[in-house]
This record gives C-alpha cells, structure tokens and sequence, in this order.
C-alpha cells in the first residue's frame, strides 16, 4: 500500500506539472493583450503599455515566466486577479465551499434515486418496472440541464412556490433545485450501472452456491452481490465527483449561485489570466485527489484487489 501511494503521489505531481505547463502555454498563445485587459478601454500610450508589461514581467521568457509561476504555485501563490486585484488562492478557496456543496448533494440525488432504482430494475429484471426504468433513464440522459433547470424552476419556484430560484447559500432548500438539476441525469446513468453490473454478478458461481446453501436473500443481495457490483459503480461516483466539482457552470449560472465553475467564466470573459489559470490547476488536482482515492477504495470493497 506504501509503495503504491508513492508511485501514485509522484504519478499526480506529474500530471499536475503538464496541465500547469498546457494551462500556462494555452493562456499566453490565446489572442488578446493582458495589459490592454488591465488599462480597460482607457486611452493608454505606448509607454505606459511598456511599463505594466516590465512590471508583470511580460517581457521575461515564457520559460522565465512559467518558473516564476511555478515557484509561487509551489508557495500557495496563484498570483492575484487582475479583474479585482485580489489574490487568486483566497478567491477560490471563497468559492470552493459553494461548489463542494452543491457536488456533493447533486452526488447524493444520483447515488440515491439511480442507485434505488437500478436495484429495484436488477431484482425485477424482464418485468414492466425494469422497462420503465430503464425508459426513464434514457429519458434523463436525453434532457439537457438547462432546460430540466428551467422546467424544475416553473414547478417548485413559480407554481407552488415551494423552493427559491436563487441559490445563494448552502442551505437545504436553497440546494434542492441546483442539487436535482445537477443530480438527475446521473442518477439516470446510475441506474443503468447498478443494474448492468448487478445482473453481472448475481449470475456468478458464488451467488448460486450462497444461495444454494440456504442463506436468506437478503444476505445474498446486499453482502455478496451488491458489493462486488459497487465496484464499477465507485469508479463512475469518482469520476462524477470530480467533474461535477469543475463542471457545475451552467447550473450556478442557472441558479445565480456562486462556485468555481461559474469564477472559470466570469474569468474568460474578463481575460483574468491569473484566475483561470487558478482554476483550472485547482480543478486538476481535485480530479487526480478523487481519482487516487476511488483505486485505494476499491481495496475494501473487494479483497482480491490488490494495489501491485
């Protein structure tokens, strides 16, 4: 397990220094000026376009530029938005809370509903409820979420006036409407994989033979089946995590809410290079965090693993 946490630390660090470089490299080749972005439309000479840049250190080497970067990184230092002057580190660690919660309960929506009924589907394999299962579950993967959002929105917000529209805290009911905008079409795709890998599993020799000696089915379902078949079903959670961490745009835009995914665009948009650059690094080693953590998993849910 040691070695293995080794191999995988220096494995992320890797990962993390080629999406720092592609990030700082993409963000320098993009069209535009960042100087022009900080004097605004402003009359500005030439002279003092030379100035910023000698400040900035724009007219360093990219490698230069990139080291200097990379340093301050290292340190904590993502540098400082050029759209607020304020350093980039504490804009994202305001935002990151709103995000983290909105992912985990949009997670929870799937995991419960999806992971409900893909059982359900699996146990009543063939029958009129497997089938209505598996037509809502397409269903949900064919529903855009901007427009789900707007449709959840005229029912809970406007018609029975039940939830807010706006979601500006972490609150139950101001979550409930990003959550099941977020969380409804992954519980489409979860079902379908509770279901598929259940099936799997409750044909194996080892199901029969607990069967076969008499243990209630109960005990078979959610100690022998359902474990194993988790197995799959952690490595698409994972995965989810980490995109729904870095993907909620559309949603927190949808529901004025603040996030990281929403900062991302407000960043483009200004050309905050600083910000972006921000993001996306912190982004990335959420992804390789989660990633990591989904194989240590697979450990406890199945023994034969082995981390070699």
């Amino acid at each position: 397990m040691f070695s293995y946490l080794i191999r995988r630390l220096f494995t992320s660090i890797l990962v993390l220094f080629g999406v720092s470089v592609l990030v700082f490299s993409v963000i320098h080749l993009v069209p535009g000026d960042v100087t022009m972005a900080i004097l605004g439309r402003q009359k500005v000479t030439v002279e003092k376009v030379a100035e910023l840049r000698e400040q900035l250190g724009l007219n360093d080497p990219l490698y230069v530029q990139y080291g200097r970067y990379l340093g301050k990184a290292l340190q904590g230092d993502l540098g400082v938005s050029i759209r607020n002057y304020q350093p980039v580190s504490k804009s994202i660690g305001d935002q990151l809370p709103s995000t983290v919660a909105l992912a985990i309960s949009a997670l929870s929506v799937a995991l419960a509903i999806g992971g409900t009924l893909g059982l359900l589907a699996a146990l009543r394999h063939g029958s009129w409820f497997d089938t209505l299962i598996m037509s809502l579950s397409v269903s949900g993967l064919s529903i855009p979420t901007f427009w789900l959002g707007l449709l959840l929105i005229i029912l809970f917000s406007v018609k029975l006036k039940l939830f807010p529209s706006i979601s500006n805290d972490s609150s139950a009911a101001a979550l409930f409407l990003p959550a099941l905008t977020l969380g409804l079409p992954e519980a489409a795709v979860v079902a379908r994989m509770v279901r598929a890998s259940l099936l799997d599993v409750l044909n194996k020799d080892y199901i029969i033979t607990a069967r076969a000696k008499g243990l209630p089915e109960r005990l078979v379902i959610f100690k022998h089946a359902l474990r194993n078949a988790l197995i799959p079903v952690v490595t698409f959670l994972g995965l989810q995590m980490a995109y729904l961490l870095g993907g909620a745009t559309i949603v927190e835009t949808m529901f004025a809410r603040q996030g990281i995914g929403r900062l991302a665009v407000q960043s483009i948009f200004s050309r905050d290079y600083p910000m972006v650059q921000g993001v996306v690094l912190v982004t990335a080693a959420i992804y390789v965090l989660i990633n990591t953590l989904t194989d240590i998993t697979y450990v406890f849910l199945n023994p034969k693993i082995r981390l070699k």
